[in-house]
């Protein structure tokens, strides 16, 4: 690991703390915060690749548990682990995976649609794929109905974020490319 990815893995792990500023908004009956950060995930997966993002994310979740308030509300600690919604921070590393391995994947071809379809399936199903059940067995609820309480009304702004993402995928993609094309890949091995 270069002293590169060492900069880009803690810069982007700030990032997420970062949007962790932004205050969490409580939905009436439903234990979930509509939080800046699950943004995060696509953006360290779609700008960063699969390796780097997912370390991003790894110490940006260590630091948090280490008792660093840099969750959205101010939370930090070992309590945010093992709430109703902490399904949903352990999405964010699968989801960080997922997109990064899905646009190094796809590197040469990525465009707005591509970039969209593949932060929307990372950022928002994989997130929710570990959210909903981790949500359902604490809630003690079936998955149906744990995804009508704790999806759905998500779907929206969840939706915008993968928009910002593929935004800022596409331009960093344009003006200073962090993900190397499959080609070059083939080239150095």
């Amino acid at each position: 690991m270069s002293t590169r990815d060492i900069v880009l893995i803690a810069l982007f792990a700030a990032m997420m703390a970062v949007l962790g500023a932004f205050p969490p908004l409580m939905l009436p009956l439903i234990a979930i915060p509509i939080t800046a950060q699950s943004l995060g995930p696509m953006l360290m997966g779609g700008i960063l690749g699969a390796r780097r993002g997912v370390l991003a994310m790894l110490l940006f979740l260590v630091l948090v548990a280490m008792g660093l308030p840099l969750l959205s509300g101010g939370r930090g600690g070992l309590a945010p682990f093992v709430g109703p919604w902490s399904g949903f921070i352990y999405g964010w590393v699968a989801a960080s995976f997922v997109i990064g391995w899905l646009v190094e994947r796809r590197w040469d071809r990525l465009g707005p649609v591509s970039a969209f379809a593949i932060c929307a399936l990372g950022g928002i199903g994989v997130v929710y794929a570990v959210g909903v059940p981790w949500y359902a067995m604490m809630a003690k609820l079936d998955l149906l109905t744990a995804f009508a309480s704790s999806a759905i009304v998500f779907i929206p702004g969840d939706l915008v974020k993968a928009a910002l993402a593929t935004a800022a995928i596409l331009i960093v993609k344009r003006a200073y490319p962090l993900i190397q094309s499959g080609s070059l890949r083939a080239a150095r091995s």
